[in-house]
């Protein structure tokens, strides 16, 4: 019941900015747990950044002062901006949302979109 729309991916130099939104379709987005993960080509999926139905955020320590996770409850949509970008940046980043467990036993993901920091 849960749909995930990336966009805003494409290719950047070193040291720009870009900014991913994800547009959600469904139910209780605003108590729905949203956050980012990326993966590079083999490398493990990892997580990018976290925010909560209450608005706490965590982050990765790899990109913790360079990118910043928000949501906006009346466009059900989470963005990740993300500056200070080096090539360790580069890889498919992918939008996640995790229901309440009482609403919907499942999680969801993004299709991904592509970020490329190269000069």
């Amino acid at each position: 019941q849960v749909q995930l729309v990336e966009s805003g991916g494409g290719l950047v130099q070193p040291g720009g900015s870009l900014r991913l939104p994800c547009a959600a379709a469904g139910s209780a987005f605003s108590l729905t747990d949203m956050d980012w993960h990326r993966q590079a080509p083999g490398k493990q999926r990892e997580l990018v950044a976290g925010i909560t139905s209450g608005g706490s955020t965590n982050y990765a320590d790899s990109v913790k002062g360079r990118f910043t996770i928000s949501r906006d409850n009346a466009k059900n949509t989470v963005y990740l901006q993300m500056s200070s970008l080096n090539p360790e940046d580069t890889a498919v980043y992918y939008c996640h949302a995790v229901p309440p467990i009482w609403h919907n036993p499942y999680d969801y993901w993004g299709q991904g979109t592509q970020v490329t920091v190269s000069s």
